[in-house]
């Protein structure tokens, strides 16, 4: 069995709780843990009279089985005063379930100002008053659970229940803002539109339905939503007969019905109905800014004359159409080869700022010293001709204007060293294909070999503005991460001043783009005058890491990644981050003039010394989850003592490797500021954790969920299960993986 949920020291409050859904909700929070405020008017369907019997029913329920409750009678119309009952008998507030309702049905030429206003009263303003009045508390403890509770009548309408269906899908309007507002403090808000057999439901339902839409198949979803463990946040679920569905807005790509400089009018609307109409290729806006960057794409298409559509798709339609994942994912462009000399390793060292004014660089420009190297970065040059020489192009399911595609991200490792001279040979396949909504984002990736043996991996990570909105997915497991630097000064700080003809001297090493020295090209790009490369950014900021924590040493590179958020102008300076976390260098890269960060989410990955220092990041055949606790040991060096607040235990864990033991770690966050051991424990441990090296890296990166892994007999746990659930404060909150 899975880990159970439990609600130990958490105060909850379930509006409209003497009955029904509310019951429900109440008493398993009260069996769960919880300290439970009952709230019920006691009145009947339509909102008249007023009872405490109701509610008392349920705290006696809930006592009787060993669980704490009070009661509460307020109108939620007065919001204070339920959560002043909450605050007074608990001390505290952490999650607001607002289920309160009652029904005053009517056709809609029959409904009167009272049967409107009753019903938005209880309703509507009724969960504002009610979560207001929680929500200060919430902030200040960095904790919050809202429910709010609309219905199918809301969503999709239903006769002779305007009132009730206006009020309904206003709650989803109001929940989705709030999740947005208390995302920073913790404070999750999600909507349910539960079918079940009530008060409420009674009245439109035959009785032989109502008996199988028991409240009990709606609690458990509420419970989940409310635990801390849930990180779900501004969604909205049908649930009811044992079934639980996500809902999300659809939007058809639409049509642009005007063009520049001329009128709009209802006969083109008329004419352009079906395709504004079309669902083919619809989209799923997940937020504001989505919605609005279609109206931003519109803007730009009207300005350069891409108005009406002449043919029955849309211009919008047709730009998304021309991406399509499931005939571009797995696709391999043709091989290419790339012949070099060391001529070619000495230019593209000088491209990235080396110079013989250091001594240490005359290794990568001097062909006759006696460590001639090539820099590892240089990786990057041949996996380069596998995407210039027109192969994606080529790629089916991949129509796209080329003049919109801009380097997002990019990540290289190195298998050897490369060779200063020889003949490599690239393999690129379309990795995946994500939609972004305003762009559409390819992975490329790239395998280089030397004949038979693999030198280096690069993988690409391509943005192309405007070609989003064909449905896709958001994010990709096959996507190398960005990873987010230390909340630290940096350890170490490398400036370099770019020359004027920076970029003109980097484009000879393969990147022949005249962004990079046509000023007319650039114009057109909207920059002022041609920009540097972001890959000869990317060389300075390696360049820098290897010589502050490699000793130019080019065996000791493993892997670099980035993230191009900025242009760099040729003439500025490049100022390099540091923070030295094991073998893992984390980098930040501005432009020293303006502060501006033209690099971030980066890292290097070095291999150890060769003087036998303790190595971090595991060779082939070693652990990967070595980098995990290396990180968490750090973590607790930095913040122990808060950890030790937070989780006050002790956790052992057995790392195994095909079947077998292959590391012991104890984590005592239980006494001073916390500790890391590695090996045998002398101590006792308040859990042990036994899981695979592979099992345990999935946990860490939210590929597999430590409730399935446990009921799969993937993670077996001794001694207090209950404590598996501050795993997240280990693994998430503080390793930063």
């Amino acid at each position: 069995m899975s880990v159970p949920l439990v609600f130990d020291g958490k105060v909850v409050i379930v509006t409209g709780a003497g009955g029904g859904l509310g019951r429900e909700y109440a008493l398993a929070f009260g069996e769960r843990g919880a300290s439970v405020v009952v709230n019920d008017l006691g009145g009947d369907i339509k909102g008249g009279g007023k009872s405490s019997d109701a509610a008392d029913k349920v705290v006696e329920e809930i006592k009787a089985k060993g669980g704490k409750a009070v009661a509460n009678y307020d109108s939620v119309e007065d919001g204070e005063k339920l959560i002043q009952t909450a605050l007074d008998a608990f001390g505290r507030i952490d999650i607001v379930v607002n289920n309160a309702g009652i029904l005053r049905d009517r056709s809609f030429g029959r409904t009167s100002d009272l049967d409107w206003d009753l019903i938005h009263r209880v309703h509507l303003r009724g969960s504002f008053m009610v979560t207001r009045a929680a929500w200060n508390h919430m902030k200040n403890q960095k904790f919050g659970r809202i429910i709010m509770t609309s219905s199918a009548a809301g969503i999709y309408g239903n006769f002779g229940q305007a009132n009730y269906s206006a009020a309904k899908l206003g709650l989803l309007g109001l929940a989705n803002t709030l999740a947005i507002e208390g995302q920073k403090y913790n404070i999750h808000c999600n909507t349910i539109a539960p079918t079940a057999g009530s008060r409420l439901t009674e009245t439109v339902m035959p009785p032989d339905l109502l008996e199988s839409l028991k409240a009990e198949y709606v609690a458990p979803l509420v419970l989940w939503l409310s635990h801390d463990q849930c990180q779900e946040n501004g969604g909205l679920f049908e649930v009811g007969a044992g079934w639980i569905g996500k809902l999300r807005w659809e939007r058809s790509q639409g049509c642009i019905v005007r063009n520049k400089n001329q009128g709009m009018f209802p006969e083109t609307v008329r004419d352009q109905w079906d395709n504004i109409c079309d669902f083919t290729n619809a989209t799923k806006p997940a937020n504001i800014n989505e919605s609005l960057a279609t109206l931003v794409e519109v803007l730009s298409r009207v300005e350069t004359d891409e108005g009406i559509a002449p043919n029955p798709t849309s211009a919008m339609a047709t730009a998304a159409s021309g991406i399509s994942p499931l005939e571009a994912v797995g696709q391999k462009l043709p091989e290419s080869t790339f012949s070099y000399s060391q001529t070619q390793c000495i230019l593209y060292a000088l491209g990235v700022g080396m110079s013989t004014k250091d001594d240490d660089h005359l290794k990568f420009l001097y062909e006759g010293h006696e460590d001639f190297s090539c820099l590892p970065t240089f990786g990057v040059i041949p996996s380069q001709a596998a995407m210039m020489d027109g192969g994606l192009g080529s790629v089916p399911g991949l129509n796209f204007d080329f003049t919109r595609l801009l380097h997002g991200e990019q990540y290289l490792e190195l298998f050897k060293p490369l060779p200063t001279s020889g003949t490599l040979t690239s393999q690129a396949r379309i990795a995946d294909v994500l939609d972004k909504g305003s762009g559409a984002v390819i992975l490329l990736d790239v395998h280089t070999y030397s004949g038979k043996e693999l030198v280096c991996y690069n993988q690409y990570s391509l943005f192309i503005v405007g070609a989003g909105g064909f449905g896709g997915k958001r994010t990709s497991d096959k996507a190398m991460s960005t990873v987010a630097h230390p909340n630290r000064t940096p350890d170490a700080v490398m400036t370099d001043t770019t020359t004027r003809d920076q970029a003109a001297l980097y484009r000879l090493s393969g990147d022949w783009n005249p962004l990079h020295i046509d000023p007319s090209f650039a114009a057109m790009g909207g920059f002022k005058s041609p920009i540097l490369h972001g890959l000869c950014s990317f060389g300075f900021a390696a360049r820098h890491v290897l010589k502050q924590y490699a000793n130019n040493d080019a065996s000791r590179f493993k892997s670099i990644k980035v993230r191009f958020v900025k242009p760099v102008l040729p003439g500025q300076s490049l100022q390099t981050e540091m923070w030295k976390e094991g073998n893992r260098i984390h980098i930040q890269c501005k432009v020293k003039e303006s502060g501006a960060v033209v690099l971030s989410g980066a890292y290097v990955d070095l291999h150890a010394a060769a003087d036998g220092s303790p190595q971090i990041l595991p060779e082939a055949g070693g652990l990967k989850s070595e980098l995990v606790f290396a990180e968490i040991g750090h973590r607790i060096k930095d913040l122990g003592a808060e950890m030790v607040k937070k989780v006050n235990a002790v956790f052992g864990w057995e790392i195994t490797k095909g079947g077998n033991t292959a590391a012991q770690w104890t984590i005592d966050l239980k006494t001073g500021a916390g500790a890391l051991h590695k090996g045998p424990y002398s101590g006792k441990t308040d859990v042990t954790i036994t899981v695979s090296d592979d099992d345990f890296m999935e946990v860490v990166q939210g590929k597999l969920n430590p409730q399935k892994a446990f009921f799969a007999g993937k993670l077996k746990v001794r001694g207090n299960v209950m404590l598996s659930q501050k795993l997240e404060v280990i693994l998430k909150d503080y390793a930063k993986l």
